[in-house]
């Protein structure tokens, strides 16, 4: 059966705990998948620039025995050269597995309907559900049942917060936000996530503050990310200065549960949503968030091609 990572919602809970177990055996012994997707192609198509996205999907497919192929803006000019059903039709023939990092998330949706292969949103304006399931999967790996534990967002209410959104619903974990007013995530993404966690009774809670200390209380994991993202470099010093009482910093984080871990998507602008001091400390997991980016994508592509 045909299967896509559009959003994290195109995956159960007991999915994505299926792929949490499969990517902590791919990390421990990764020899023992080596063979497992020869001969397989996954294309890479780029809108965006990318260093964590691009190496880890690469690298993921290479270790799998597989290929990846990588297409940039200029390569193919999706949309405007050329239809993205066409597109997506071409690449059927030709490959096993599409991963797109985009713009629009209509975009994500035209390549899936046009597709006879998975197609994997590897991010786009709205999502970013790849990011988080390495996310939580460096969380699963410290706790192994992320079932009510608190997890506190600070910043811009955006693609990361959204998709960990989708995700706490999913597995029930305790969601508290704050971000500056008119900076809120969509309140259609909180609805669906609210309606889902309602509906199979995951036990999840979204607690929504503009209090940066408030969200934070009590936290096991205190969660950031830039103020402006890509495509929105003109706002950046506007932003910059409606942001900076919700830079996390040491004095932010004595209000969160001992021995929280802080989280980064990266990069991170250091001396803006984030100090060194934090995210250099002890308690700091971004590399292992980045690391494992891999795994579970490497996870990932096997579930949807080979299951």
């Amino acid at each position: 059966m045909l299967r896509h990572l559009r959003t994290v919602f195109d995956l159960d809970r007991d999915e994505i705990l299926s792929l949490f177990d499969l990517a902590r055996e791919m990390k421990k012994y990764p020899g023992r998948f080596g063979d497992s997707l020869k001969g397989r192609t996954l294309a890479m198509i780029f809108e965006k620039p990318s260093l964590r996205t691009r190496v880890t999907f690469q690298t993921g497919i290479f270790q799998l025995g597989g290929q990846g192929i990588y297409l940039a803006p200029s390569d193919i000019k999706i949309g405007k050269r050329e239809t993205t059903q066409d597109i997506a039709r071409n690449l059927s023939r030709w490959c096993d597995i599409v991963m797109f990092r985009t713009f629009a998330h209509k975009n994500i949706q035209e390549l899936a309907e046009g597709s006879s292969i998975p197609v994997i949103n590897a991010l786009c304006d709205s999502y970013h559900p790849c990011q988080a399931l390495a996310d939580i999967f460096t969380l699963y790996e410290r706790r192994h049942d992320v079932h009510n534990l608190k997890l506190a967002y600070v910043g811009d209410g955006n693609n990361v917060l959204h998709s960990l959104i989708n995700i706490s619903a999913i597995l029930g974990i305790q969601l508290s936000y704050a971000t500056p007013e008119g900076y809120e995530p969509k309140e259609d993404v909180l609805k669906l996530a609210q309606d889902y966690a309602t509906q199979h009774n995951s036990g999840a809670t979204f607690e929504a503050t503009h209090v940066p200390a408030e969200a934070v209380k009590d936290a096991d994991a205190v969660y950031t990310d830039v103020w402006a993202s890509m495509g929105q470099e003109d706002q950046a010093a506007a932003r910059r200065k409606i942001f900076e009482p919700y830079q996390v910093n040491a004095e932010l984080m004595k209000h969160t549960k001992p021995g929280a871990w802080f989280m980064h998507c990266l990069p991170a602008h250091r001396g803006e949503e984030v100090t060194d001091e934090v995210v250099d400390a002890h308690y700091s997991v971004v590399f292992d968030q980045a690391e494992n980016r891999m795994h579970a994508q490497k996870a990932l592509m096997y579930m949807l091609i080979k299951r």
